[in-house]
């Protein structure tokens, strides 16, 4: 299951994780949003125990939103040793994001 990321808990989360970190930003409205989420739901469950798998809502969590510049949703994030390691916008097929995610675990 996908952990929810805030503006609170993102630093402890995301940028302090040791281990590799994927950050869905989404929206409710979002219609691609809504077609990437479960695919991000599956990779959570996948890699379980060697990545941190979650979603920040963009329009309750603004200002981490802004922090990465996400103009455009979804975008996808992967963060290694709390910096950006690579970046996926737009929806895509499972596999994408599961290659990027590898290449860092």
């Amino acid at each position: 299951m996908a952990l929810e990321f805030t503006d609170a808990n993102f630093e402890a989360l995301v940028l302090k994780s040791d281990k590799p970190v994927i950050v869905d930003f989404w929206a409710v409205w979002c219609g691609p949003c809504r077609m990437v989420g479960p695919i991000v739901e599956e990779i959570g469950e996948e890699y379980g125990d060697k990545a941190l798998v979650g979603k920040l809502d963009v329009d309750h969590n603004p200002e981490v939103a802004k922090e990465f510049g996400i103009r455009n949703i979804p975008t996808i994030l992967f963060f290694k040793d709390g910096k950006v390691a690579d970046k996926q916008v737009g929806a895509v097929p499972k596999n994408v994001l599961a290659n990027k995610l590898e290449a860092l675990v």
